[in-house]
């Protein structure tokens, strides 16, 4: 089974993660406005926009976590401290927003595990 995680399943794995869990944990927690919460936790991926400053672009063989400034441990803090700031204010589309990103590096994490770069 792992096997098949590294090899053909590896892409649908992560841009599955990607693009379509997102949207089942906006079903889940943002009921009754899930629809936008689910555009807004899509619309993180343009936290990929920092692998234009890398040579080159995309590098299948690297891990985004760390390598990247958006995917490092100071933009995790970022986004935890952006969720914990709006959870007591009840800011929903700001939660979207931190949950969408955190998850974003959760997913990259694991596209490294399946990748054996970790």
């Amino acid at each position: 089974m792992f096997e098949l995680a590294t090899g053909p399943l590896r892409p649908v794995i992560h841009y599955g993660s990607h693009f379509l869990l997102p949207v089942l944990f906006a079903w889940l927690v943002f009921r009754s406005q899930w629809k936008v919460a689910a555009l807004l936790m899509i619309a993180t991926m343009a936290v990929d926009l920092d692998h234009f400053l890398a040579t080159p672009v995309f590098d299948p063989d690297r891990c985004s976590i760390g390598f990247h400034p958006l995917h490092g441990g100071w933009a995790l803090a970022a986004y935890a401290a952006a969720l914990l700031a709006a959870l007591p204010l009840r800011i929903w589309w700001l939660v979207a927003l931190a949950l969408g990103s955190m998850w974003h590096l959760a997913t990259d994490s694991l596209d490294c595990v399946l990748g054996g770069i970790w």
